[in-house]
């Protein structure tokens, strides 16, 4: 029998951690002198803490390691951890990834003010509207008109809160005329199609998502920096890239105030 100070010393254990484990019932002292409160561990113990130290070297909670030790289902809580940390380990590639190309420098002068991020684009209720577009200064003549097509029949129709309305780019090339493309606006019901307006159901999905400030003339370098940066760290396009309008013609003065956010659906290649 080995006082809890010899103990610690021979499992590399702090008196510390051996206290804990006692009071949660983990690792119990083979005896307790009930004069000096002395705790006392056996050689046997030893093993039963070299596997504890073992199933908390590879993340598993004090929780669980109880669980195991009282006879539970190992295998099922070893499969649980070791899919967190392959959860864990792309997610890590990842940030990686995304670091080593900060630091390449493969953001040219011109794409300095741009960041990507990962972000899931929710569900929703979108009306629609497909239609050619001339050019960028077309957006707003077409899009108010579309509103106000779908308000006269639904008055009582809600946008959804916060606001999405966005654009999908239905050409296999980037176009700055006479591009096809098909509106939505995320609203709270379904209604019957009318016209040529659809409602329909929109699928969640991962995007890269690139913020533009300014006019959409040059939002072709938004384009660019995003298709590079979802290159460069192991993704591919899955779906036809959005234009989410934040801050426009309709609520800023000047041009260098409008927002916008790309949005690339994407999966890893």
């Amino acid at each position: 029998m080995y006082r809890i100070g010899d103990f610690s010393k021979m499992s590399k254990t702090t008196i510390k951690a051996l206290r804990y484990y006692d009071e949660v019932g983990l690792l119990k002292p083979e005896y307790v002198d009930e004069i000096t409160n002395y705790r006392f561990y056996s050689t046997d113990q030893l093993m039963k803490l070299h596997s504890i130290k073992a199933l908390r070297q590879i993340g598993l909670s004090i929780g669980e390691i109880k669980l195991i030790t009282e006879g539970h289902q190992a295998k099922e809580l070893l499969e649980k951890r070791k899919n967190a940390l392959k959860k864990e380990i792309a997610q890590g590639t990842e940030q990686l990834s995304r670091l080593e190309f900060i630091l390449s420098g493969k953001e040219e002068e011109g794409m300095m003010n741009y960041q990507a991020t990962i972000k899931e684009l929710p569900k929703c209720t979108v009306y629609s509207k497909k239609m050619t577009v001339p050019n960028y200064d077309a957006y707003f003549k077409l899009i108010p008109k579309i509103g106000e097509q779908v308000m006269e029949k639904y008055p009582d129709l809600k946008c959804s809160v916060p606001e999405y309305c966005f654009i999908v780019y239905l050409d296999n090339e980037y176009k700055e005329e006479d591009f096809h493309v098909e509106f939505c606006e995320a609203v709270i019901e379904m209604k019957e199609d009318f016209d040529d307006i659809k409602f329909k159901k929109v699928a969640g999905t991962t995007a890269v998502s690139v913020m533009h400030k300014g006019s959409y003339k040059n939002i072709s370098e938004a384009y660019t920096y995003a298709f590079k940066w979802i290159d460069e760290n192991g993704y591919e396009a899955a779906d036809s890239p959005r234009e989410s309008y934040i801050d426009g013609i309709w609520n800023k003065e000047n041009e260098e105030d409008w927002l916008t956010e790309l949005q690339v659906p994407i999966r890893k290649k």
